[in-house]
This record gives C-alpha cells, structure tokens and sequence, in this order.
C-alpha cells in the first residue's frame, strides 16, 4: 500500500491507495494563514507536520493493518523554509503566493542582466512568488535571520526531512525555485551569489538533489511508531503540487493537458525537451517524472469565484445555477480577477477591475459568470502560450473550480475541447502515492515505468465529462477579446 500527502496553502489532504490505484483511506487537516496588506501571506512549517499527522492517522484509520510500503509528498511550490545550524526553523515559511518580495524579485532580474538574459542562463525568467526573491528579501529586511541560515528548503523538502531526517530536494520542485537551471538540471550558483555576495553560504545551505527512481529515506523509527507507519517505510522524492498534479492525471507523456483550477490556476503538458517561450510566461519547470512540465500559473483562481459568492450571499451550491442563467461574455461584464496581485501576466502590485457595468448588465449571475470568465480566461491565455496557438482535444481538470459541472462546460465551449475529470479529485496527493509506487517497484526489482502506472491508477469519472456545444465558441472568442482588450489597455498599456 501506498500514501499519499498533498500539503497545499488551504490544508493537507492524504490518500492512502493499494497497489491497484484502488483508494483505501483519506484524510484532511486545514492550516492558518499570515496575511498581511503588504502582500506577505506565511505559514508556519510545523503548522504542515501538524496537518500531515492528522491527515495521515485519518487515512490509515480507514485501513486497519496497512502496511505501507512507500509514501510520497506533493507541496505547494516556491515556499522558502530556513533552518538553522540545529536545522529548526528560523521564521515562518513564505508562501507562493507573497507578493511583499516583488521589490526583490525586480532588484534580482535586472542585476542578472535581465529577462532575456535569465532566460539564456538559466532557462526561466524569475517571477515574483519564486523562491530567490524571498531570500533576497530576508537578507534585506531580516539580516539577523540571514546570518542564521544553514539549510534551504521548499515545503515539500522540509516534510521529507520531517519524515527522514534527511535533507534532500528533487529537479520538478527545485525548478520553482529561481536558483535552479532548469536545462542542466543543477543549481545556479551566480543567482546564489548576487544573494549572498558570493560568500558561499547560500550555495552550502542547499541540499543534494535526486532524480525521480531514488529516494529521499527510510521514516525515522520515532516517526513510524508515532504514525503507525512501517519501520521500513521508504520516503520518495515527491515534488511540487503541479509536478505531483501532472503524475496523478497521467500526465507523463507529450500529448496530455491539465488544468488545475485551485486557490492558484495552473495548466501544463509534459515534453520530452525543454519549452523556450521568448515572453517569459511559460515556466519551462522540470517535471517530477523525468522530463519537462512547461505550466502557466496565475494566482487567483477559486478565491475571487468564492469571494464573489460571498459578496451576494451565496455559496458555492449556487455557482452552477448562476452560470446556467448568465449568458456567455456577462452581456459585456468584465472581471480582471486580480485580487492577489497576478503572476501572469507578472504583475505582484495590480489590483482587479470590473468593466463595461451598465444598468441592464450589472445583476448577481452576471457578476459570478464575469468572475468565472476572468478567472478561466487568464490560464487559458497560458494554454495558448504552452501549446503555441494549437486546439487542444483533451483537457483533464482537476481542483476545487473542477467540481462544478458549469464551469467544465465553459472550459469545454471556450476551448473547443473535452473536459474529463478523473475519478480521483486529490490528483496531487495521487500523484504522490504513484511515484511512492514507482520507487517501491522499483527497489523491490519490478520496475514499472510512469505510464505503466499511471494506466493502472488514472481513472475517469464517469459523469465529469464536458464536450463542447455547438454555436458558442465563437461568443467565447468574443468575450476573450473584449477581456485581453481590458487587459492590454488598462494594465499592459498595448493599443
């Protein structure tokens, strides 16, 4: 048997399955959140064991006498945990989706020659949520702190080491971190030095990195006892969330898509090479399967669609209900979601706008529909950039957006493609527990490749399935156009 653990910015679900991709036990822990004006939103790293712990009992609850073979841990991207020299904890974590370091992340991009230069160098542009510029910014703002750390870690890393005592990172999660070179698959030690002024204690502080077939460890003994794990319960590299996303929808070879639509929206497709893209929007991320994972994020996703229901006094119940009465396009509404700042386009200090209001469009559905077109029209401006203008045939969409039949539908009729939906809603946390698989098969002398397994455990919901509609993608086009024309005017200032 196998677990799963998806730390994300919401909470920490496990997924515990066996050895058919069958689910035998799930659990569930929420985290707070530090939320400041300023942009700052952290998380303390204990805060994720405490979750895991609980997750994990949950899980295993369900499935008395499980033995578990492997386990494998999906994180958010792009956090930075620092330990000191007895590897605790120095500060709260910040999180992906901080925008208080965009004043660094600009300092960094210039002083590296700017951002055609970075992506020559290292093959991805730094964008402010990315890991360097928190560093930059402790050193600024926090030079005690700095001067204490030892170990740097992404979340999913600090977990591992939790599990381990291992300190141990792998190339999918690393990707996110901007002092990564996402090519040769290695740490960039000239970003480290601009940070550190060359000094070496960045470089010193980062651990060794893994391919996808090792792993990270064996659980400690305390750590088994305490969970009820097996003493010889090996640890897989695990990965971040999108990269751990991408294995649990069988996204593993060229030609699949998912989207993601969370508290961030993400769309990727696996490549067999490296994505240029000149714009610098598309994160030519390394995945966690072996490969690449070129993905588009955009910060602001299930939040403003959930805010906004807030806002009329209702519930997520009420969203398919609003999008059915709402016409395509919101009778001209239009809704730039930037609530939280935007990551792409890169723009951490906007703020969001709602445009074309007259005294017959302004109603309660067309607002929600408006906030639901933002939202969707933002990553699926990615997925153009990702497949360079191409129709995709198949979308898989996961996260909590993908719940909703309605919003399957829009993406259906905007895009021209099939919206499936796997069975397994936890994608991240499935993609851990199959990696946790690979590994197993893979010390155990029966090596199975990603595909073999994903054929295995990647199942299809039998009513999640969306085909586009006839006659209404061309009101989609239109409707996409007046949002970009919003867009270029208001925020890119383009003609």
């Amino acid at each position: 048997m196998y677990l799963g653990v998806d730390c994300g910015t919401q909470g920490t679900k496990v997924l515990l399955i066996d050895g058919e991709g069958a689910p035998l036990g799930r659990g569930y822990a929420r985290h707070a959140l530090i939320e400041r004006e300023n942009g700052a939103r952290e998380q303390e790293p204990r805060w994720w064991v405490e979750a895991m712990q609980s997750a994990i009992r949950q899980a295993l609850s369900q499935a008395p006498g499980a033995k578990v073979d492997a386990l494998g841990v999906s994180g958010q991207q792009h956090g930075l945990v620092v330990l000191d020299e007895q590897k605790n904890v120095i500060r709260p974590a910040k999180l992906w989706n901080d925008t208080e370091t965009a004043p660094q992340n600009e300092e960094l991009v210039q002083r590296l020659g700017g951002s055609a230069e970075c992506l020559r160098q290292f093959g991805i542009i730094p964008l402010t949520g990315y890991t360097a510029s928190k560093l930059l910014w402790l050193k600024e703002n926090e030079p005690e702190n700095f001067a204490r750390v030892r170990h740097v870690l992404l979340p999913h890393d600090y977990l591992n080491f939790w599990l381990t005592g291992q300190l141990r990172a792998e190339f999918g999660d690393a990707s996110g971190s901007a002092f990564f070179d996402v090519r040769r698959r290695s740490w960039s030690q000239d970003v480290l030095d601009l940070i550190d002024g060359g000094s070496g204690l960045l470089r010193d502080a980062l651990p060794e990195l893994l391919r996808p077939e090792e792993i990270v460890g064996t659980v400690r003994p305390e750590v088994a006892t305490e969970l009820e794990l097996s003493p010889d319960c090996i640890v897989s590299s695990g990965g971040g969330d999108n990269m751990m996303g991408a294995i649990g929808t069988g996204n593993v070879k060229e030609g699949v898509v998912t989207l993601s639509l969370g508290t961030s929206s993400t769309v990727y497709s696996f490549r067999n090479d490296p994505v240029a893209d000149a714009t610098g929007s598309v994160a030519s991320f390394c995945s966690s399967s072996g490969g690449w994972l070129p993905l588009v994020c955009t910060m602001n996703a299930t939040n403003v669609v959930t805010q906004t229901m807030a806002l009329l006094s209702k519930t997520v119940d009420d969203l398919d209900g609003a999008l059915s009465s709402a016409q395509p396009g919101a009778d001209g509404l239009v809704f730039v979601p930037f609530l939280n700042g935007e990551r792409t386009p890169d723009l951490p200090r906007a703020r969001g706008s709602i445009v074309g209001i007259s005294s017959n469009n302004f109603t309660g559905d067309n607002l929600i529909r408006a906030a639901v077109e933002g939202v969707s029209f933002g990553i699926l401006n990615g997925l153009d950039l990702i497949l360079a203008g191409k129709s995709p045939e198949v979308i898989f969409a996961i996260g909590g957006g993908a719940r909703s039949r309605q919003w399957r539908q829009l993406l259906a009729d905007a895009t021209g493609a099939t919206i499936q939906v796997p069975a397994e809603e936890e994608a991240g946390a499935l993609g851990a527990a199959m990696q946790a698989m690979y590994v197993f098969q893979r010390q155990a002398g029966a090596p199975m490749s990603f595909s073999e397994i994903a054929d295995r455990c990647v199942r299809l919901s039998t009513d999640g399935q969306q085909t586009p509609r006839a006659g209404l993608k061309d009101a989609y086009r239109q409707a996409m156009e007046r949002y970009r024309g919003v867009l270029n005017e208001y925020y890119l200032h383009k003609n």
